[in-house]
Protein backbone atom coordinates (compact mmCIF):
# COMPACT_ATOMS: atom_id res chain seq x y z
CA UNK A 1 0.00 0.00 0.00
CA UNK A 2 1.29 3.45 -0.83
CA UNK A 3 2.23 5.52 2.21
CA UNK A 4 0.40 8.87 2.12
CA UNK A 5 2.57 11.93 2.28
CA UNK A 6 1.96 14.68 4.80
CA UNK A 7 -0.71 17.13 3.67
CA UNK A 8 0.51 19.89 1.39
CA UNK A 9 -1.54 23.05 1.19
CA UNK A 10 -2.37 23.89 -2.40
CA UNK A 11 -3.93 26.80 -4.16
CA UNK A 12 -6.91 25.25 -5.93
CA UNK A 13 -7.56 28.38 -7.95
CA UNK A 14 -5.02 27.41 -10.59
CA UNK A 15 -3.26 24.38 -11.96
CA UNK A 16 0.11 23.64 -10.31
CA UNK A 17 3.05 25.06 -12.20
CA UNK A 18 5.85 22.66 -13.26
CA UNK A 19 8.07 24.01 -10.48
CA UNK A 20 5.34 23.55 -7.88
CA UNK A 21 4.56 20.04 -9.11
CA UNK A 22 8.26 19.17 -8.87
CA UNK A 23 8.42 20.51 -5.32
CA UNK A 24 5.28 18.60 -4.33
CA UNK A 25 6.65 15.34 -5.72
CA UNK A 26 10.00 15.77 -3.99
CA UNK A 27 8.27 16.51 -0.69
CA UNK A 28 6.08 13.44 -1.14
CA UNK A 29 9.13 11.22 -1.69
CA UNK A 30 10.88 12.69 1.35
CA UNK A 31 7.81 12.18 3.54
CA UNK A 32 7.49 8.59 2.31
CA UNK A 33 11.15 7.95 3.17
CA UNK A 34 10.71 9.45 6.63
CA UNK A 35 7.63 7.31 7.28
CA UNK A 36 9.47 4.15 6.24
CA UNK A 37 12.46 5.07 8.40
CA UNK A 38 10.26 5.71 11.44
CA UNK A 39 8.54 2.35 10.92
CA UNK A 40 11.90 0.57 10.47
CA UNK A 41 13.46 2.29 13.48
CA UNK A 42 16.36 3.97 11.69
CA UNK A 43 17.38 5.84 8.58
CA UNK A 44 20.01 3.21 7.78
CA UNK A 45 17.35 0.49 7.55
CA UNK A 46 15.59 2.16 4.62
CA UNK A 47 16.48 1.30 1.02
CA UNK A 48 15.86 3.46 -2.01
CA UNK A 49 13.98 0.70 -3.84
CA UNK A 50 11.57 0.48 -0.90
CA UNK A 51 11.02 4.25 -1.00
CA UNK A 52 10.22 4.09 -4.70
CA UNK A 53 7.81 1.18 -4.21
CA UNK A 54 5.95 2.90 -1.38
CA UNK A 55 5.81 6.16 -3.34
CA UNK A 56 4.27 4.28 -6.26
CA UNK A 57 7.05 5.11 -8.72
CA UNK A 58 9.94 3.27 -10.35
CA UNK A 59 13.58 3.67 -9.40
CA UNK A 60 14.13 5.44 -12.71
CA UNK A 61 11.38 7.92 -11.86
CA UNK A 62 12.76 8.47 -8.36
CA UNK A 63 16.19 9.21 -9.80
CA UNK A 64 14.72 12.17 -11.70
CA UNK A 65 14.13 13.82 -8.32
CA UNK A 66 16.94 12.42 -6.15
CA UNK A 67 20.25 10.98 -7.29
CA UNK A 68 20.81 8.85 -4.20
CA UNK A 69 19.60 8.17 -0.68
CA UNK A 70 21.61 11.03 0.80
CA UNK A 71 19.95 13.42 -1.64
CA UNK A 72 16.61 12.38 -0.12
CA UNK A 73 18.04 13.22 3.31
CA UNK A 74 19.10 16.58 1.89
CA UNK A 75 15.50 17.04 0.78
CA UNK A 76 14.49 16.74 4.43
CA UNK A 77 16.84 19.59 5.32
CA UNK A 78 15.53 21.55 2.32
CA UNK A 79 12.10 21.45 3.95
CA UNK A 80 13.64 22.99 7.08
CA UNK A 81 15.28 25.67 4.93
CA UNK A 82 11.88 26.45 3.39
CA UNK A 83 10.37 26.89 6.86
CA UNK A 84 13.29 29.17 7.74
CA UNK A 85 12.64 31.37 4.70
CA UNK A 86 8.92 31.53 5.41
CA UNK A 87 9.40 32.91 8.93
CA UNK A 88 10.59 36.23 7.47
CA UNK A 89 7.03 36.82 6.20
CA UNK A 90 5.67 37.09 9.75
CA UNK A 91 4.10 40.48 10.50
CA UNK A 92 6.52 42.85 12.20
CA UNK A 93 9.57 40.77 11.35
CA UNK A 94 11.65 43.78 10.33
CA UNK A 95 10.88 45.54 13.61
CA UNK A 96 12.48 42.82 15.72
CA UNK A 97 16.07 43.37 16.81
CA UNK A 98 18.78 41.34 15.09
CA UNK A 99 19.33 39.00 18.02
CA UNK A 100 15.64 38.07 18.12
CA UNK A 101 15.49 37.57 14.36
CA UNK A 102 18.50 35.24 14.54
CA UNK A 103 16.98 33.34 17.45
CA UNK A 104 13.67 32.82 15.69
CA UNK A 105 15.36 31.90 12.41
CA UNK A 106 17.47 29.15 13.98
CA UNK A 107 14.70 27.78 16.19
CA UNK A 108 12.26 27.73 13.26
CA UNK A 109 14.77 25.63 11.30
CA UNK A 110 15.20 23.23 14.22
CA UNK A 111 11.45 23.01 14.87
CA UNK A 112 10.90 21.96 11.25
CA UNK A 113 13.24 19.01 11.83
CA UNK A 114 11.90 18.14 15.29
CA UNK A 115 9.28 15.53 14.28
CA UNK A 116 12.07 13.27 12.97
CA UNK A 117 15.03 14.34 15.09
CA UNK A 118 16.13 10.74 15.70
CA UNK A 119 16.33 10.20 11.96
CA UNK A 120 18.39 13.36 11.55
CA UNK A 121 21.02 11.80 13.81
CA UNK A 122 21.06 8.74 11.56
CA UNK A 123 21.32 10.84 8.41
CA UNK A 124 24.34 12.66 9.76
CA UNK A 125 25.91 9.41 10.92
CA UNK A 126 25.50 8.02 7.41
CA UNK A 127 27.38 11.02 6.01
CA UNK A 128 30.23 10.51 8.46
CA UNK A 129 31.10 6.98 7.36
CA UNK A 130 34.80 7.02 6.36
CA UNK A 131 33.98 5.91 2.81
CA UNK A 132 31.46 8.73 2.30
CA UNK A 133 33.82 11.63 1.71
CA UNK A 134 31.65 12.89 -1.14
CA UNK A 135 28.67 13.06 1.22
CA UNK A 136 30.73 14.94 3.78
CA UNK A 137 31.58 17.52 1.12
CA UNK A 138 27.86 17.83 0.39
CA UNK A 139 27.25 18.30 4.11
CA UNK A 140 29.75 21.16 4.29
CA UNK A 141 28.00 22.85 1.37
CA UNK A 142 24.69 22.37 3.21
CA UNK A 143 26.04 24.08 6.34
CA UNK A 144 27.28 27.05 4.33
CA UNK A 145 24.00 27.38 2.44
CA UNK A 146 21.83 27.23 5.56
CA UNK A 147 24.00 29.77 7.37
CA UNK A 148 23.66 32.11 4.38
CA UNK A 149 19.88 31.77 4.49
CA UNK A 150 19.89 32.48 8.23
CA UNK A 151 21.89 35.66 7.54
CA UNK A 152 19.45 36.78 4.85
CA UNK A 153 16.34 35.99 6.90
CA UNK A 154 17.80 37.88 9.88
CA UNK A 155 18.70 40.77 7.53
CA UNK A 156 22.25 41.14 8.82
CA UNK A 157 23.76 44.33 7.41
CA UNK A 158 27.52 43.72 7.63
CA UNK A 159 29.80 43.86 4.59
CA UNK A 160 33.51 43.37 3.93
CA UNK A 161 35.71 41.86 6.59
CA UNK A 162 33.01 42.32 9.23
CA UNK A 163 30.72 40.08 7.20
CA UNK A 164 33.42 37.40 7.06
CA UNK A 165 33.88 37.54 10.83
CA UNK A 166 30.12 37.52 11.28
CA UNK A 167 29.70 34.45 9.06
CA UNK A 168 32.38 32.56 10.99
CA UNK A 169 30.71 33.42 14.30
CA UNK A 170 27.24 32.53 13.01
CA UNK A 171 28.49 29.20 11.63
CA UNK A 172 29.94 28.36 15.05
CA UNK A 173 26.67 29.31 16.76
CA UNK A 174 24.65 27.27 14.28
CA UNK A 175 26.80 24.14 14.60
CA UNK A 176 27.02 24.38 18.40
CA UNK A 177 23.26 24.81 18.68
CA UNK A 178 22.51 22.02 16.22
CA UNK A 179 24.86 19.62 18.03
CA UNK A 180 23.15 20.37 21.33
CA UNK A 181 19.70 19.95 19.79
CA UNK A 182 20.50 16.52 18.36
CA UNK A 183 20.93 15.11 21.88
CA UNK A 184 18.51 17.41 23.73
CA UNK A 185 15.81 15.47 25.60
CA UNK A 186 14.29 18.45 27.43
CA UNK A 187 10.69 19.47 26.71
CA UNK A 188 10.57 21.71 23.66
CA UNK A 189 14.37 21.48 23.41
CA UNK A 190 14.53 24.09 26.15
CA UNK A 191 18.19 23.39 26.89
CA UNK A 192 19.07 24.14 23.27
CA UNK A 193 17.01 27.32 23.30
CA UNK A 194 18.78 28.59 26.41
CA UNK A 195 22.14 27.80 24.86
CA UNK A 196 21.25 29.66 21.68
CA UNK A 197 20.18 32.71 23.69
CA UNK A 198 23.53 32.72 25.51
CA UNK A 199 25.51 32.30 22.31
CA UNK A 200 23.69 35.16 20.62
CA UNK A 201 24.25 37.46 23.59
CA UNK A 202 27.96 36.64 23.47
CA UNK A 203 28.07 37.27 19.73
CA UNK A 204 26.32 40.60 20.19
CA UNK A 205 28.92 41.69 22.75
CA UNK A 206 31.65 40.64 20.33
CA UNK A 207 30.04 42.65 17.53
CA UNK A 208 29.91 45.73 19.75
CA UNK A 209 33.59 45.32 20.59
CA UNK A 210 34.45 45.07 16.89
CA UNK A 211 32.36 48.16 16.16
CA UNK A 212 34.26 50.13 18.81
CA UNK A 213 37.55 48.93 17.39
CA UNK A 214 36.43 50.08 13.97
CA UNK A 215 35.60 53.57 15.20
CA UNK A 216 38.93 53.90 16.97
CA UNK A 217 40.85 52.82 13.88
CA UNK A 218 44.42 51.51 13.64
CA UNK A 219 47.18 53.22 15.66
CA UNK A 220 49.12 55.96 13.86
Amino acid sequence: MRVPASPIHMDNSAEPTPDRSLDMMKRSIVQTALKLAEDAGSWDAVHVHAIAREAGITLEELRRYFGDKDAIAEGYFDIADAALLAVSKEPGWGELDIRERLYRAVTTWLDALAPHRRLAVGMLGYKLHPEHLHLQARGIARISRTVQWIREVAMLPSVGWRREVEEAALTTIYLTTFSCWLADQTVGAERTRRLLRRLLVGAEHGALWLAQRGRIGPPA
